[in-house]
């Protein structure tokens, strides 16, 4: 999968996940794979999360469990020492937390 690559898969794998994961921007990515030791430009990759996220959300698909296909959404403002935060919460059909996030500043 990773024939004449400048990079190793290691480095390719690591890159797409952490922008998949973390939905970092591209040169925020570049700059902490430079701090890794490793050299990359911003356009390659674009590249590579284009050419192999849709790959490795295939692989991995299997391993992330089983998912409702119904979910519902609480969302709530709560007050915290004087100020108001925003809250969200995502429940599957199951009662299991699809995602939640909290808006504290």
């Amino acid at each position: 999968m990773f024939k004449r690559r400048r990079f190793s898969g290691e480095v390719v794998l690591l890159c797409v996940r952490w922008y998949c994961k973390y939905g970092i921007s591209y040169r925020d990515l570049a700059k902490m794979m430079q701090e890794h030791g490793v050299d990359v430009d911003t356009s390659t990759l674009f590249l590579w999360v284009q050419r192999y996220a849709p790959e490795l959300g295939k692989r991995v698909w299997w391993h992330q469990g089983y998912h409702a296909t119904s979910w519902q959404v609480d969302e709530t403002y709560v007050k915290v020492r004087g100020c108001w935060k925003y809250l969200f919460r995502a429940v599957d059909k199951h009662g299991g937390l699809t995602d939640f996030m909290g808006m504290i500043r």
